[in-house]
C-alpha cells in the first residue's frame, strides 16, 4: 500500500497565525500553497509570517530542506478569485464568525474545480451549518488543526450529515502524510476537543475570579498533577481570549449554562488583555 501524499496545490483562507502554520505545514510537506489575505499588506503580512515559522523550524532540525526553498512554494494572494481552479484542497481559516467563514467557502466555491476538497478550521461552530452556504455540501467537512500548527500532532475532522466518504478518506490521507494524527467526530457544537478544553479552561478562570489560587498554581496542578503539556490558563493565553470567549458564547447558546463565560473573561476582553499577541492575558508576554 502507498503512503499518503500531501495536496499538490493547496489554498489556505486566511493568513493569521493559524492559517500562516497551515501553509507552512502543507509547504513542508510539499504543497505548493496559496494564501488569501485581504489586501496588499496583509497578504505580506502573512508569508512574512510563514517565513518566520519556517526560520525557526530549520533552527530546529525540522525541516527537510532549506526555508527558503520551502517558502519558494508559498505565495499570497488577495481574493479567492486568485484560487488556482485545479487546487486540491481550500482551507478556510478566517476568524470565528460564521457569516463571514460561510462567505468566503461559498466564493471558494465559485472559484475552483468540482472536484475540490473545501475544509473549514473552526474550532466550534457548526459544519452542518457552513456547508448549507455550498452548492455541493458533500465536498466539505472540518479539518481542526492545533496551535501551532507545525509542531502539532492532531488534526481533528469534523464530519457533517452531508461529507462525502471519499472527502473523510483524502482528508485523512492529507493528516497522515503531514505526520499528524487524526480523530474523527460527528459535527456537534465545540466538537471534542474543544468542547473538553474550554470546559478547563472556563472552571479554570472562575478558579482566580473567586481567588481560589494563582494562574500558576493552577496551571501547575494541571502540568505537574495531571501531566497536560500546558495548564489551561497559559493554553487560554496562547489560544487567545477573545477567541476563548467567542467559543464560549457560542456554547453557551448551544449547549447551555455550564459554558457561560466568566465576567472575569469578559472583563480581560473587553480591557484588551487578549493573551500573548497583546502581551498581557492571565499573563504579561514579552
Amino acid at each position: 500500500m502507498s503512503s499518503p501524499t500531501v495536496p499538490a496545490v493547496v489554498g489556505v483562507i486566511g493568513g493569521g497565525r493559524m492559517g500562516a502554520g497551515i501553509a507552512q505545514s502543507f509547504a513542508a510537506a510539499g504543497s505548493s500553497v496559496t494564501v488569501v489575505e485581504s489586501g496588499a499588506q496583509a497578504a505580506a503580512a502573512a508569508v512574512e509570517r510563514v517565513a518566520t515559522g519556517l526560520r525557526r523550524a530549520a533552527e530546529r532540525g525540522r525541516l527537510a530542506e532549506p526555508a527558503e526553498q520551502v517558502l519558494a512554494r508559498v505565495t499570497a494572494v488577495e481574493s479567492v478569485d486568485g484560487l488556482a481552479p485545479g487546487t486540491e484542497l481550500v482551507v478556510e481559516a478566517v476568524p470565528e464568525n460564521a457569516a463571514l467563514k460561510a462567505g468566503m467557502l461559498a466564493a471558494a466555491e465559485a472559484a475552483v474545480d468540482d472536484a475540490t476538497v473545501l475544509a473549514t478550521n473552526t474550532s466550534s461552530l457548526s459544519v452542518t451549518e457552513l456547508a448549507s452556504a455550498l452548492k455541493v455540501p458533500g465536498r466539505f467537512l472540518g479539518m481542526h488543526f492545533f496551535n501551532p500548527v507545525p509542531a502539532s500532532e492532531l488534526i481533528e475532522i469534523v464530519v457533517a450529515p452531508e461529507t462525502s466518504p471519499e472527502v473523510v478518506r483524502a482528508a485523512l490521507g492529507w493528516t497522515h502524510a503531514l505526520g499528524k494524527k487524526d480523530v474523527v467526530v460527528k459535527d456537534s457544537p465545540g466538537f471534542a476537543s474543544s468542547r473538553l478544553g474550554l470546559a478547563l479552561g472556563l472552571e479554570a478562570i472562575r478558579m482566580v475570579e473567586e481567588g481560589v489560587a494563582e494562574p500558576e498554581a493552577i496551571d501547575d496542578a494541571m502540568s505537574l498533577g495531571y501531566k497536560h503539556p500546558m495548564g489551561p490558563l497559559r493554553l487560554t493565553d496562547l489560544v487567545g481570549l477573545d477567541v476563548r470567549l467567542a467559543i464560549a458564547e457560542y456554547l453557551h447558546a448551544t449547549l447551555g449554562e455550564r459554558f457561560a463565560p466568566p465576567q472575569l473573561l469578559r472583563d480581560k476582553v473587553a480591557r484588551g488583555e487578549l493573551g500573548r499577541k497583546s502581551g498581557q492575558g492571565f499573563y504579561t508576554w514579552q
